[in-house]
């Protein structure tokens, strides 16, 4: 029943005194229905055996109700007597508080019955009183936003509240609403908006004299996400953690129990709707359509044939061929029976990197990221001179070189490469490198000529002067964007560490692999693996193809590429990808079944994020925020899907798999 005013009313008559002042009777009214939690915990913990009549928690809230009593910067008006009666009324209201609730329409012993909405939400910052629940028998602390507790071996461990309302940014005792972090996300999400601008943003719209550093901004995002990332990857019910970890602490636990240096989205691993999952379709049902096959195994649907192909110099032999052989066509299941279905993954890489190990062979993370160029494996490098392989040490604490004056000169020529550059000289470097590369994906790199040491020309000196990067961030997503996982490439976009990165994607959900892969060099990465592995399990159960855009430059020059790569083929060797469809005119005609070009339009929305990774120099950081973005893509994509009506139907899965619900 809902309280009204003539409820009010009755309470101030019976709960308050007459003579207590009207600012300070509602101000004490907006405090009880503020402290109605702390009066159903007391309750909730009566209900077990042996408690103390005066828990923990009325005893708070006696006090908590004492301070609002008490008169602020000696006021005197509170009373108008000027006899203090506080302590008086805060006995006489707590003896009989689950009455004073019943008038308010709120029934404490039932806890079904939500709290009441907050009367009103302060717009600035406030200073408040934080409860802390002390489990006397585990030894255990509850905080709003997460539970400490000792361990077997009495170490302070921390489990996090993932629904908590408010969340600390700061070790001094600064919290914020979870709306704040919400927003925050928001910010992210639509605008690009990293933490230092969204404390700039924040500071500037509230004008509160107190402001949000940097620092805190940080620890909000960190500690909002953490849980938001647990959630998203089910991984919130066994985390823990040092108790009341720093920010690097806590990124590091989670980066660790979600990926290093990779991901998987399990999530996406179930995930299907109408443009990445399609019934499996067979060459007899091309032939019943009515589609008219073309004879050339290099033609692609959507794409007209070059003027140049008939003049296409003969496709050498391909020994992965001979392996493979060419493409069989299944039988049509009958009528009835169920048909299965197929779905198509697309990779791709993106040049956004980090530091690393100075040394070229190996992946290890910086030691020192300000300034440092080695692992912790290699840092004892940092003592010997840079070139390679002169092992001297170097002639003074903090050099790069040895006491040989010839290194001393190159390292010198070294650091000065970039000063005699102008910016059209740049822009000239690099057009020049793009006109020189092929469409394999190379990336264009600022190489400035160096002079030789003594025989060795100056661009193939070896040397640790400066930490390397990271080569490229390598993403995988279904046909319509979600994203299944993502790992890097330290040295290039090499066939084995591709290979790798889907191993790694797919090591625990082999029965979820897609019966397509699109990849730019998807059919080097096929004769890669028939070379190295002819019964491999993607062998069996995928089909690579490269994706429309690249297969153009590839046609013309590989007779795997041709043969068991093409993304939408006329001639009806792949039927699962290609669509028959009837234009304006009535036309029908033979259509790419799965948009293959989706890791671009990942590529497009990863470079908003771009200044941000490149600044994340840590592979700790750089991981995390790589998380956070496939999790919030992921949710774009998933509302979408939702928005448009783009799931799969029953009848959908009732002719995939004959199973109705």
């Amino acid at each position: 029943m809902t309280a009204t005013v003539r409820d009010l009313i009755l309470i101030l008559q019976v709960f308050f005194p007459n003579d207590l002042s009207l600012c300070k009777a509602l101000y004490l009214f907006g405090v009880i229905v503020s402290l109605y939690p702390l009066l159903r915990l007391h309750l909730n913990q009566r209900r077990q055996p042996r408690q103390p009549v005066r828990t923990a928690w009325m005893k708070t809230f006696w006090d908590l109700l004492i301070a609002a009593f008490r008169p602020e910067h000696d006021d005197s008006s509170v009373w108008a007597t000027g006899l203090d009666r506080g302590r008086e009324y805060a006995d006489y209201i707590s003896e009989d508080l689950a009455s004073l609730y019943m008038m308010l329409g709120l029934n404490p012993y039932d806890l079904a019955v939500p709290a009441p909405p907050p009367l009103f939400s302060i717009p600035r910052t406030v200073e408040a009183d934080l409860i802390i629940a002390h489990c006397a028998s585990c030894q255990a602390d509850y905080y709003p936003d997460c539970i400490t507790y000792r361990d077997n071996n009495n170490h302070r461990l921390q489990r996090l509240e993932t629904t908590s309302q408010y969340i600390r940014m700061s070790k001094h005792g600064v919290w914020a609403h979870r709306q704040i972090a919400v927003l925050q996300e928001n910010a992210l999400n639509q605008f690009h908006g990293g933490w230092s601008n969204f404390a700039d943003w924040l500071n500037n719209s509230t004008g509160s004299t107190r402001k949000m550093t940097y620092r805190q901004s940080q620890r909000l995002f960190i500690e909002h996400f953490s849980r938001h990332l647990l959630l998203f990857h089910n991984k919130h019910a066994t985390f823990t953690c040092e108790g009341q970890p720093s920010t690097r602490s806590l990124t590091e636990v989670v980066r660790a129990t979600i990926g290093e240096n990779g991901g998987v989205l399990a999530t996406g691993m179930s995930h299907g709707c109408v443009k990445c999952t399609h019934i499996k379709c067979y060459h007899s049902d091309l032939i019943n359509e009515g589609v008219v096959l073309g004879a050339d195994l290099d033609d692609v649907a959507g794409i007209a044939a070059s003027a140049n192909d008939n003049n296409a110099p003969e496709l050498a032999a391909d020994d992965a061929i001979d392996q493979l052989g060419s493409p069989q066509q299944q039988a049509a299941p009958q009528a009835g029976t169920p048909r299965g279905y197929i779905r198509l993954a697309v990779m791709d890489g993106k040049t956004i990197q980090h530091r690393k190990c100075a040394l070229h062979l190996y992946e290890g993370p910086l030691v020192n990221y300000k300034n440092g160029r080695f692992c912790q494996v290699h840092l004892d490098l940092a003592n010997l001179c840079g070139i390679i392989p002169c092992g001297r040490p170097v002639h003074q604490p903090g050099a790069l070189t040895c006491d040989n004056q010839l290194h001393i000169a190159w390292q010198q020529q070294y650091n000065n490469r970039f000063s005699r550059l102008s910016f059209p000289g740049v822009q000239r470097v690099i057009r020049r490198q793009k006109t020189a590369a092929d469409n394999g994906g190379v990336i264009p790199a600022l190489c400035v000529e160096l002079g030789p040491l003594g025989d060795t020309p100056g661009d193939q000196v070896v040397h640790t002067f400066r930490a390397k990067s990271t080569y490229c961030l390598q993403t995988v997503q279904w046909a319509y964007g979600f994203p299944i996982g993502w790992g890097k490439c330290y040295r290039s976009e090499s066939l084995p560490q591709v290979l790798a990165i889907l191993d790694r994607i797919w090591l625990d959900h082999p029965e979820s692999k897609p019966s397509f892969v699109a990849y730019d060099d998807a059919c080097s990465l096929l004769r890669h693996i028939v070379t190295q592995d002819p019964h491999s399990a993607w062998l069996r159960m995928t089909k690579f193809v490269v994706d429309a855009w690249h297969y153009i430059g590839h046609r013309a020059t590989d007779i795997l590429c041709c043969l068991w790569c093409n993304p939408a083929p006329t001639n009806g060797s792949q039927p699962d990808l290609i669509l028959l469809e009837e234009d304006a005119n009535g036309t029908k005609h033979q259509t790419r079944a799965f948009n293959t070009e989706t890791a671009e339009q990942l590529n497009s929305w990863l470079n908003g994020f771009e200044s941000q990774l490149r600044q994340m120099s840590d592979d700790v950081n750089y991981d995390f925020f790589i998380h956070v973005l496939m999790m919030i893509y992921a949710e774009r994509v998933k509302k979408q899907v939702a928005t448009k009506d783009l799931g799969l139907s029953d009848e959908f899965w009732a002719e995939a798999t004959g199973v109705t619900d």
